[in-house]
């Protein structure tokens, strides 16, 4: 009778726990829809300030406008992180054609961040096409030198998933043109990592590869990379040539911030959840998805538990971390400074992957007995908003080093819809209008709704 009376009193202080849950979650949900700030922030943020990239005078704007803005929400702790970051600069419009024999076909490519200027005369030259690095080192110097490599791995459309696709076609930008230099390649075109066929050039990061020569390299258009592939094809190789020319240089580091809003914990000051985007962007465009809506929606979860009055147990942190794009410098400055000053962080939240629909969280590195216990923990309570997709997989780049410098940390990737994000990422289209109000409110209480339940109850 004992264990049967025991039994009752747990079942029912679950279930009051559970009613508990379940009310504060729709008030988070009911704030976010109906009062949401992270729509007009971001278009602030897009339209006022713009581009911003590391180093930039644009940069430095947001990271002002970004530290007022959370003060002005009250707080309890804003500031900033210093952080060295690098300077590359695009320079004037890049050019570029495909020359086949008289004719000079005008096409759209864009300089890969952290790439070096061409010469002021730009680069003409015969074209390797290949689709992998590994045919790349097949063919060798004896066919690579002198040439420009054009890189031609398109996106493997069977993956559900796009930011899979993503990654099995980026080593070719992040490494294709170091790895070309190795064998004396002139110069490198990357076909845009997209699945869209468009004009649009998708820019973003190439590697350096230490004592290897540097290289020009720009992203083409998936358009005109398939026009120029179809051309290689069906001509002798002498006939077709590529010239490009662009400006780009990397200038000294200069000093930068992420930028840190604080809810202090009431019983655990010293414990910490964070969500955080990362500020910096891309300079093609306006950084809306990448990662504009991320900053916004992290910013606006602390918003959501002061308007409806819940004081969080653990400190909770809104990064917008700095150089995500060209560097990573502020992810590994806020792990750096967090281990420095002995903190303990239980969980650290990443939203990077645009402000679409929700879908739900990825959980880096554990265990499927601890996917288990997390659903069977919160699947139903995040069920009706949906965005109890509770998986393993990544997280993101910025929280990346504390799983180096904070032992325990659990590190989350949000993930929203991800179908559209690759169409817009890195390009000139990445705009404030291509982002939808109610999405990005969603993802917003999404995640302010599990962070109240990690902050309750523990992962």
């Amino acid at each position: 009778m004992k264990k049967l009376s025991l039994l009752l009193a747990v079942l029912f202080t679950a279930n009051l726990l559970h009613g508990q849950d379940s009310l504060t979650i729709r008030k988070i949900y009911d704030e976010a829809l109906l009062n949401g700030k992270a729509y007009e922030n971001l278009r602030y943020l897009c339209k006022n300030i713009g581009p911003r990239l590391s180093g930039s005078a644009n940069a430095q704007k947001a990271v002002e406008w970004s530290k007022k803005l959370m003060e002005s929400y009250g707080f309890d702790k804003v500031y900033l992180q210093e952080v060295m970051v690098p300077h590359w600069v695009r320079g004037a419009k890049e050019t570029a054609f495909i020359i086949d024999g008289e004719k000079r076909i005008p096409v759209a490519i864009a300089a890969l961040g952290m790439s070096i200027a061409t010469p002021k005369a730009g680069i003409t030259a015969n074209v390797v096409e290949v689709r992998s690095l590994k045919e790349l080192e097949t063919l060798g110097e004896n066919v690579i030198k002198g040439k420009i490599v054009f890189f031609n791995r398109a996106f493997d459309e069977r993956f559900i998933e796009t930011g899979h696709a993503y990654g099995a076609a980026g080593d070719q930008r992040f490494m294709g043109p170091a790895t070309a230099a190795k064998y004396g390649a002139l110069g490198v075109i990357v076909r845009s990592l997209t699945g869209a066929d468009d004009d649009y050039p998708h820019t973003g990061a190439t590697l350096a590869d230490p004592g290897t020569k540097l290289i020009p390299a720009a992203a083409i258009s998936t358009k005109a990379a398939n026009k120029l592939s179809n051309m290689l094809r069906l001509r002798k190789l002498p006939l077709i040539k590529f010239y490009f020319k662009q400006s780009c240089q990397l200038l000294p580091d200069v000093k930068s911030y992420n930028v840190i809003g604080e809810l202090t914990g009431t019983e655990n000051p010293n414990k910490f959840i964070s969500v955080g985007g990362h500020l910096d962007s891309w300079d093609l465009a306006e950084g809306a998805h990448d990662d504009g809506t991320g900053v916004m929606q992290s910013a606006e979860v602390l918003r959501i538990f002061k308007a409806v009055g819940y004081r969080p147990k653990n400190s909770v942190h809104a990064v917008f971390f700095m150089n995500e794009e060209n560097g990573h410098k502020g992810g590994l400055k806020y792990a750096e400074l967090a281990a420095q000053n002995k903190e303990e962080h239980i969980a650290a939240i990443e939203t990077d992957e645009g402000g679409f629909t929700p879908r739900g969280f990825s959980f880096d590195g554990v265990s499927k007995e601890f996917v288990k216990n997390i659903n069977d923990k919160y699947k139903a309570l995040l069920e009706p908003y949906e965005v109890d997709e509770l998986v393993a997989g990544g997280s993101g780049t910025d929280i990346e080093p504390m799983k180096e410098k904070l032992p325990g940390v659990v590190l989350i990737g949000y993930r929203p819809d991800s179908q559209r994000y690759f169409d817009i990422h890195h390009t000139p289209n990445d705009v404030f209008e291509n982002v939808n109000r109610r999405e990005l409110q969603l993802g917003a209480a999404g995640m302010a709704a599990f962070i109240y339940l990690i902050d309750q109850h523990g992962l």
